[in-house]
């Protein structure tokens, strides 16, 4: 056996989702809408050890973190990171990384609303247009 190896802990990249997902937030439900599946296929998602890396290009652009950090981090890891980030007593910076990395799902029905209606709008003119023609 050689005392010179040594092994560097798995990251278990589902439950990495989870954690970030927590710290920044963001709900289950948050992230199924983004990543255009169901809440229950988020709870499976987080409980894999590995995930494909489109899947996780996605997540890590939703949760504007990069992609390595999903990949990569360890439990031990986490603990320094929170440990080094949050000890002071200044709640700023906490607050800040919550309020820049949170969206409101209601925002998103909104948005897709909105280009439904122009597209509709859009629609309308042609066969208008097209009626026009006819006469």
């Amino acid at each position: 056996m050689d005392t010179n190896t040594i092994t560097m802990p798995k990251a278990h990249q589902g439950k990495n989702i989870k954690r970030y997902r927590d710290i920044l937030g963001i709900k289950q439900e948050t992230l199924a809408l983004e990543l255009n599946m169901t809440q229950q296929a988020v709870s499976k998602l987080e409980q894999k050890e590995e995930i494909d890396d489109e899947t996780l290009n996605k997540v890590a652009e939703i949760l504007k973190i990069p992609v390595e950090a999903i990949k990569n981090t360890t439990d031990e890891a986490v603990v320094n990171i929170v440990a080094n980030t949050f000890t002071s007593n200044d709640t700023s910076t906490l607050k800040t990384a919550l309020n820049q990395y949170t969206f409101n799902p209601i925002d998103k029905v909104i948005e897709l609303y909105e280009r439904m209606l122009k597209a509709e709008q859009e629609k309308v003119k042609l066969l208008q247009e097209a009626l026009q023609e006819k006469k």
